[in-house]
């Protein structure tokens, strides 16, 4: 285990987070995160962060959820987000048809899979 780092910027939009992920063996025990920017980036990162701490996700299972959000977003709207699996961020499927909008939602969870994988 060990805490990982990561700092992301969306530049187009001014959004910035810091994200700290401390990975106890295979398990995610904790998200911190602080940021400032657009709200849906702001959105995006803490309904990321109250994910993560409900469901004491392992490394491999936060990756897949990254990998499936990241494909939604830039779905352009195809492809909904399951609510059962993504809670409140589910919401955050309508975010694919504004491809400005991608990143600051993006942000933060390109921020964990960053911390994860230096964790």
């Amino acid at each position: 285990g060990g805490v990982g780092e990561s700092y992301q910027k969306n530049p187009v939009c001014g959004d910035e987070i810091t994200l700290r992920a401390r990975v106890d063996g295979e398990t995610i025990a904790d998200v911190a995160w602080e940021g400032r920017g657009c709200s849906i980036s702001q959105a995006s990162a803490s309904m990321l962060a109250d994910l993560v701490a409900e469901e004491g996700l392992s490394r491999a299972e936060a990756v897949a959820l990254i990998e499936v959000f990241r494909e939604a977003l830039r779905s352009r709207g195809q492809l909904e987000l399951d609510e059962e699996i993504y809670g409140d961020a589910a919401a955050l499927s309508g975010v694919s048809k504004f491809s400005a909008r991608v990143k600051c939602a993006m942000l933060a969870w390109v921020a964990l899979e960053d911390a994860i994988a230096k964790a």
